[in-house]
C-alpha cells in the first residue's frame, strides 16, 4: 500500500507545480494519473516513487518511509519506466536484457538463474521471437515492452510507468494495458500517467490534477465521469479547462516475491559495463568509422603539410618544429576529446534509470575510460610510428619514444576526461557537437605554438595554464630536445625563436606529465558529480 500525505513539489524559481496532494493506493491495484499538459502528472509520479522526493509532505509505502534512491520498498524491488527507452538500440535484445539483469539481480546470482530470469520476462511480455533481433529495428510498442522487460527481471512489487502508451496506435496501446492490467492482478501495484482516455477504463482508479497541480478527484473511472457529469474521460479535460484550478479542491472526496539482495559490488559494476561499452562499440558502424577514419584523416594531412628531415641537425626547421610538435599534440587532444564527447549524452535516460538501481557513477566513468583509452593508446603510437617513418619526426632510442607515447597518451586522456564532463553535462548530441569548437580554439591559441608563452599578454598567460594541451606540447619538445637542435642548427631563425620560448622546453617532462594526470583526475572527478547530480 502506497500513502501519499500532503505532497507538494517546487520547480526551478520556487514555482509550485504540486499542492498537497493526498491518496492511497492499494495493493495490486491499476491507478492512472490524468490532467492536462503542465498539470504535474510526471512530478507526481516521479515523487511517489522517490526519484525526486517532494518538496512537501511523505511518501509511505506498507507504512515505512520511502527511503531516497533505494531500489528496494520494504523487501521488494520497485520498476521505473520513464518516457524516453531505457535499453541500448544497438544490441540485440537478448543481450540487451542479459547486461541489464547483470547489473539489477543480486551479486552472486548464477548465470542459468539470470537466463532463466531473461527468458521469462521475454516470455510474458510476448517478446521471445524478437530476441536475436536489434532493439533499435523494433517497433514502437516492442520498444517500451522492452523496457518494461528491463524491470520486470527483479519481480517488483511496485512498477511505475510514465505515459507508457504515449506515440503508440491504439491496438498495440490496448495490448499493453492488457498486459498491466495482468500484472496488477497478479498482485503488483502498478501507477501510470497518460494522456491516452481508453488507458483509464483498464485501471481500478484515477487522479485527475488540476493545471496547478490540485488533486480534482481520486476514485474509480467510473465515478469520475459520474462527478464530473461527463459521458467519457476525455471530457474530464474540457471540464477542467473550463473552471479555474482552486474551485476544484475539497469539490470531490479523496480516498487517503521479489529477487532482492545485495547489489552489485563497484569493481563487478565496471567490468560489467566495460563488456556491455565494448560491445555497443562494436555494432555501431557509424562510431567505429570516425574512431577508425579520424586518424587516417590526420595522418595524412600531416603527411602532405610537412616536409620530411625538418628535425636534421644539420639544417633544422624551426618554424616546422614547432609546428610539428603542436600538431602532434592537437592531435593526441581531439582524439581523446571528440571520442568522450558523446558517450554520456546519448544515454542519459539509461544512466538515469540504472541510477535508481544502484549504479555507481565511479565505476560508470571508469567503465568508458577502460573501453576508450586502449583504442587512443593505439592510435597515438600508430601516430607516432608512421610520423617517424615518413621522417617527420628525428631517428630517436626507444626511451625517447616512450616518452613521447605517455605524453601523448596522458595529452589524449585529460581531453578524454574533458570530452566526458562535457558529454556529461550537455542534453542530447547537437549540443556536444557543437561544444566541439569552443573547445578546440582555446587549445589552439593558448598553447604557445602560434604566439610563445612568454610573449603573450598577462591574461593570455594566465588563460595558457588551464590549457591542457600546452603541457604536452611542452613535453614534447623536451624530450625531442628543441632547445639544443634550434641552438646548434644553422637556421637563422633558431636562436631568435629560441630567446622569445624562454625556459618552455627547460623543465623536466615527468612535470608534464604530472600536470596531465590533474587534469584527468579533475576532470574525471567533475563528470562523476556532475552525472551523479543530473540522475
Amino acid at each position: 500500500m502506497i500513502e501519499v500525505r500532503g505532497v507538494g513539489q517546487r520547480a526551478g524559481g520556487g514555482r509550485r507545480t504540486l499542492r498537497d496532494v493526498s491518496l492511497t493506493i492499494e495493493s495490486g491495484e491499476l491507478v492512472a494519473i490524468i490532467g492536462g499538459s503542465g498539470a504535474g502528472k510526471t512530478t507526481l509520479l516521479d515523487a511517489i516513487a522517490g526519484v525526486r522526493p517532494p518538496a512537501e509532505g511523505e511518501v509511505r509505502f506498507d507504512g515505512e518511509a520511502r527511503v531516497n534512491g533505494d531500489a528496494r520498498v520494504n523487501g521488494g524491488a520497485f520498476g521505473y519506466v520513464p518516457q524516453d527507452d531505457i535499453v541500448h538500440l544497438e544490441m540485440p535484445l537478448r543481450r540487451t536484457l542479459r547486461y541489464a539483469a547483470g547489473l539489477r539481480l543480486p551479486s552472486g546470482t548464477p548465470p542459468q538463474r539470470a537466463e532463466r530470469a531473461v527468458d521469462a520476462v521475454m516470455d510474458a511480455l510476448a517478446l521471445t521471437e524478437r530476441a536475436g533481433q536489434r532493439v533499435g529495428s523494433l517497433s514502437g510498442g516492442e520498444r517500451k515492452r522492452a523496457s518494461i522487460a528491463v524491470e520486470l527481471l527483479t519481480r517488483p512489487r511496485v512498477f511505475f510507468l510514465d505515459e507508457p502508451t504515449s506515440g503508440l496506435d491504439p491496438a498495440t496501446a490496448a495490448d499493453l494495458m492488457r498486459l498491466l492490467r495482468g500484472l496488477a492482478d497478479s498482485g503488483t501495484t502498478v501507477v501510470l500517467t497518460t494522456h491516452h482516455p481508453p488507458d483509464v477504463a483498464v485501471c481500478d482508479r484515477v487522479a485527475v490534477l488540476t493545471q496547478d497541480g490540485r488533486l480534482a478527484f481520486y476514485g474509480e473511472p467510473d465515478v469520475a465521469r459520474e462527478e464530473f457529469r461527463v459521458g467519457g474521460i476525455e471530457d474530464i479535460y474540457l471540464r477542467l479547462a473550463e473552471t479555474e484550478p482552486h474551485e476544484w479542491e475539497g469539490r470531490f472526496g479523496t480516498d487517503a516475491a521479489p529477487a532482492v539482495g545485495p547489489g552489485v559490488g563497484a569493481f563487478g559494476q565496471w567490468a560489467l559495463l566495460a563488456r556491455r561499452n565494448l560491445d555497443l562499440l562494436s555494432r555501431n558502424r557509424l562510431t567505429l568509422a570516425v574512431l577508425a577514419g579520424s586518424p587516417v584523416m590526420v595522418l595524412a594531412m600531416f603527411a602532405v603539410l610537412f616536409r620530411p628531415g625538418a628535425f636534421s641537425p644539420e639544417s633544422p626547421s624551426p618554424g616546422a618544429t614547432v609546428m610539428i610538435l603542436f600538431w602532434i599534440a592537437f592531435g593526441g587532444f581531439f582524439f581523446g576529446l571528440t571520442y568522450g564527447l558523446l558517450q554520456i549524452c546519448t544515454e542519459l535516460p539509461v544512466v538515469r534509470r540504472e541510477r535508481l538501481t544502484g549504479l555507481r557513477v565511479g565505476s560508470y566513468v571508469l567503465a568508458k575510460v577502460a573501453v576508450l583509452l586502449p583504442l587512443l593508446a593505439l592510435v597515438d603510437a600508430l601516430m607516432l610510428g608512421v610520423l617517424r617513418g615518413l621522417d617527420r619526426l628525428p631517428a630517436m632510442g626507444w626511451g625517447t619514444y616512450a616518452e613521447l607515447f605517455v605524453t601523448l597518451l596522458l595529452c589524449s586522456l585529460a581531453a578524454l576526461a574533458l570530452g566526458l564532463l562535457v558529454s556529461a553535462a550537455v542534453t542530447d548530441p547537437a549540443q556536444a557537437t557543437m561544444a566541439l569548437p569552443m573547445l578546440c580554439f582555446p587549445q589552439v591559441l593558448f598553447v604557445g605554438a602560434i604566439l610563445p608563452v612568454p610573449v603573450m599578454a598577462a591574461p593570455g598567460r594566465w588563460l595558457s595554464y588551464a590549457m591542457s594541451n600546452r603541457w604536452a606540447f611542452e613535453g614534447l619538445g623536451h624530450s625531442l630536445g628543441v632547445e639544443r637542435l634550434w641552438g646548434s642548427g644553422r637556421s637563422p631563425l633558431g636562436p631568435p625563436l629560441l630567446a622569445s620560448y624562454g625556459d618552455t622546453f627547460g623543465r623536466a617532462v615527468a612535470a608534464d606529465w604530472a600536470v596531465l594526470a590533474g587534469f584527468t583526475a579533475v576532470f574525471l572527478a567533475g563528470t562523476c558529480l556532475l552525472l551523479a547530480r543530473r540522475t
